[in-house]
């Protein structure tokens, strides 16, 4: 049966301030074989948006694009081919844009189960993040129990996530953050570090006198190196974003390049140490097997969300039609946790 869905989506039309974002409404198709429409009940606010809004996202689409890099949502239809018992069931998904809408068109392979007991918020902070800090942790690094790590950003989306799984599994955390946020970071189970410090990386040395397993580190640039310097032998450096240049002009890729060359450069170096540089979308092109994994990772984030093991960091919440608020919030760097955006 035919259906109709008008959805109003928030659309970045060019490089403009949070205040520049626009909205528009259409109907969405009709879903075909294979895709569900999915109603939107939390979205979110990440460092992905930040950078797409002044063109700086690595391979960003053109302008103008809805942004929305993830979502939690109700299965409204199906497609001809989809099980309709999925109606009325709430899914995550990762979506890279298009998730600031009230509604979108999904491939139903795409869609990963939520638990009942967890809300469309709480989830909406764990998918991406939570994805993203399990992947890290215990795909790429690997850091056994007992082992010690920095956190950069330990009060972010990513990094407060990434501090609680590391705690669950027994792991030592030293995470960075504004004086501000130490008192959360602490509850968090991380011993905090002020990154405004200049001697940051200094302390960090002192609590860790004889190096650290795994760094975690999303800010690049020049604080690269000393991040790589505080590792031990066999320790592992894993870059994943490029936030130190996120203001500056020039070519996109740029930052990003120069990153995948220092690393290799030190990967070919003697001393038992490694780098890498996380990439999310990383064996994309193995479809089947890339979403497999996804949904293992956030089924079994959420299941310790839904055990209460893990707490879901709500910086604040605002309604679509406020997204240029809630991005601006974002923005400021004021705020623990993600910024969620409601219907």
């Amino acid at each position: 049966m035919n259906t109709t869905t008008r959805a109003t989506e928030i659309v970045l039309p060019g490089k403009v301030d949070p205040t520049g974002l626009q909205t528009r409404t259409r109907d969405l198709p009709t879903p075909t074989a294979g895709q569900v429409i999915l109603r939107m009940d939390a979205t979110g606010v990440s460092f992905a948006e930040q950078q797409m809004r002044r063109g700086k996202y690595y391979d960003q689409p053109p302008f103008p694009f809805v942004p929305g890099y993830d979502i939690v949502g109700t299965v409204t239809a199906v497609g001809p081919d989809v099980d309709t018992t999925l109606i009325g069931h709430r899914f995550a998904a990762v979506t890279k844009t298009g998730a600031w809408a009230s509604a979108l068109l999904l491939e139903a392979a795409d869609l990963i189960a939520v638990p009942d007991g967890v809300t469309a918020a709480a989830a909406e902070t764990l998918v991406v993040n939570g994805i993203t800090a399990w992947q890290m942790l215990h795909r790429t690094a690997r850091v056994p129990t007992g082992a010690t790590i920095v956190v950069l950003g330990a009060n972010g989306g990513v990094g407060s996530t990434l501090v609680q799984l590391a705690r669950h599994a027994g792991i030592r955390v030293i995470g960075t953050a504004s004086a501000r946020h130490h008192d959360r970071v602490r509850e968090l189970g991380a011993t905090p570090v002020d990154y405004h410090q200049p001697d940051m990386y200094q302390r960090i040395h002192h609590l860790a006198p004889h190096g650290v397993h795994a760094v975690f580190d999303h800010v690049g640039g020049a604080g690269l190196t000393q991040s790589w310097r505080l590792l031990h032998r066999g320790g592992v450096l894993v870059s994943y974003g490029t936030a130190a240049t996120k203001n500056h002009d020039g070519n996109s890729q740029l930052p990003i390049l120069k990153s995948f060359a220092r690393l290799a450069l030190w990967n070919a170096l003697p001393n038992g140490k490694t780098a890498h540089f996380y990439n999310f979308w990383a064996g994309k092109r193995h479809l089947t097997n890339f979403r497999n994994r996804l949904r293992e990772d956030l089924t079994h984030v959420l299941a310790l969300l839904d055990q209460g093991v893990l707490t879901p960091q709500i910086a604040a919440q605002f309604p679509l039609a406020d997204t240029s608020a809630a991005l601006a919030l974002a923005e400021s760097h004021t705020t623990t946790g993600k910024i969620i955006i409601t219907p």
